[in-house]
């Protein structure tokens, strides 16, 4: 059973447990063990791992703290410094790196933080690479005296790495021109805000970056992709054609049109499936979402002759199933899209960038290339809980899951999961009638606080 790794690596608040000092050193020597035996195979004496961070405050006293870890168990270690979570997983692919990790919390609060790893492939770990880490970490290094931080070397960045990925963004899309085109992107005040100017200064347009100005506490900070109606209104503010808006590591990415609207991963899934399929890249005419896309991306798909898969939620979860059945185009609701014939992981400068390239050949608006994408009614409740019991187990959630199921019946679907990163568990219900989606939202939310709620 897993202790420390969620649906995305390692996630808490910074300078607590799991991510304090000695937990955090006990991680990088455990990967470093973890990764030996490989690097022994290659005729390396040690494994060779690179690192990246986002913006908060704590990514820097982590990320050193981890790479001592990783040192004293004989890896060596380099630091392409703030960048994106996807720069990470390219530059460990394309490098020869035995591995990548990422210091952020992705779309959290700056007081947490997280640990994710991608292996020498540029893809994250297995369930059950993670599981032999923990295993190590509990058996051996939790053990080891962890160093002061202040005692700590820092690690070197080295800033060609992230020229190196800007430059890789923007082969993934040759001539992209925004000439004529206003667009506003929204950089959360995170790992984007290291990158974005660089990337989009010679692709011409007028092109206004917002929240770019990270002090350590403001990543996230009612900006971004957790809050995509900042990018919303001032795309109607400035009178613009389009905005873009990604998370705090930027792996993720939501747009806005002209109307004041925002346009789900959903949405961007279904304009790209059928791009793809038009130019006969879509193999099997497959997409994989997840459990929580709407049921009106399945229609939509469908009218295409495109057929939609659901994954577990987790874009690891997406990527594999993907390579199941060889598709071409995944991702989640939440703006995490997947190209693998691009890149290893979801990008969401990437998925920006071929958002503007479909619409600059189209000649079409975001709204028009989305315009009959009927949207089931949905809600969403997040109870945080104490523990995370079996949900199955409970007599009283039970009962309200089957009157739910049986009340909406082919009408509407319900979705209850505990996230993977933090203490919730999140209902999901979508149906035709608005009023018995929340009806049923409440009751199944009311007996999951009752037994677990805290």
């Amino acid at each position: 059973m897993r202790q420390l790794f969620g649906t995305d690596g390692i996630r808490g608040i910074a300078g607590t447990a799991p991510l304090d000092t000695t937990t955090v050193y006990a991680v990088g020597l455990a990967l470093a063990h973890q990764l030996r035996p490989g690097a022994l195979a290659t005729g390396m004496i040690g494994p060779r791992v690179i690192v990246g961070r986002d913006t908060r405050e704590s990514s820097p006293w982590i990320t050193n703290m981890l790479a001592a870890g990783l040192r004293a168990g004989g890896a060596e270690v380099e630091s392409a410094g703030v960048v994106p979570t996807p720069a990470i997983a390219f530059l460990a692919h394309t490098h020869g790196f035995h591995a990548g990790v990422v210091i952020s919390a992705s779309h959290n609060p700056w007081q947490d933080n997280g640990i994710k790893l991608f292996g020498s492939d540029g893809k994250k770990l297995p369930d059950q690479t993670e599981l032999a880490i923990e295993e190590i970490i509990f058996k051996d290094a939790i053990t080891a005296t962890a160093p002061e931080i202040e005692s700590v070397a820092q690690v070197e960045d080295q800033p060609n790495y992230a020229d190196e990925y800007v430059a890789s963004l923007l082969a993934a899309v040759p001539g992209l021109n925004l000439d004529g085109r206003k667009i506003v992107l929204d950089c959360a005040n995170g790992a984007a805000a290291a990158v974005a100017s660089r990337l989009f200064s010679g692709l011409g347009g007028d092109v206004t970056l917002l929240n770019v100005a990270p002090d350590g506490r403001n990543i996230n900070d009612h900006c971004g992709a957790l809050h995509p109606k900042t990018v919303a209104a001032e795309v109607v503010k400035r009178r613009a054609d389009l905005g873009l808006t990604f998370d705090g590591d930027a792996d993720r990415c939501l747009a806005a049109g002209s109307n004041d609207n925002v346009i789900n991963g959903d949405a961007l899934m279904l304009i790209a499936a059928r791009d793809l399929k038009q130019r006969g890249l879509l193999t099997g005419d497959v997409v994989v979402a997840t459990t929580m896309s709407n049921m009106g991306l399945e229609s939509a798909l469908k009218r295409s002759g495109i057929t939609m898969l659901r994954a577990a939620v987790g874009d690891r979860y997406v990527l594999e199933l993907m390579q199941l059945r060889d598709a071409a185009l995944g991702g989640e609701q939440s703006g995490h899209i997947l190209f693998p014939h691009l890149a290893t992981t979801g990008d969401g400068l990437l998925t920006a960038l071929v958002v503007l390239d479909l619409i600059a050949r189209t000649g079409k608006t975001i709204e028009e290339l989305t315009a009959d994408l009927k949207v089931f009614p949905q809600v969403i409740v997040n109870v945080k809980v104490r523990e995370k019991r079996p949900l199955e187990e409970i007599p009283a959630v039970v009962e309200r899951i089957r009157a739910a199921e049986a009340d909406l019946a082919d009408s509407g679907r319900v979705v209850i999961r505990y996230s993977g990163t933090e203490a919730l568990a999140r209902v999901m219900i979508e149906a035709e009638s608005e009023e018995l989606m929340r009806v049923h939202a409440e009751a199944i939310a009311e007996a999951i606080r009752d037994e677990l709620g805290v």
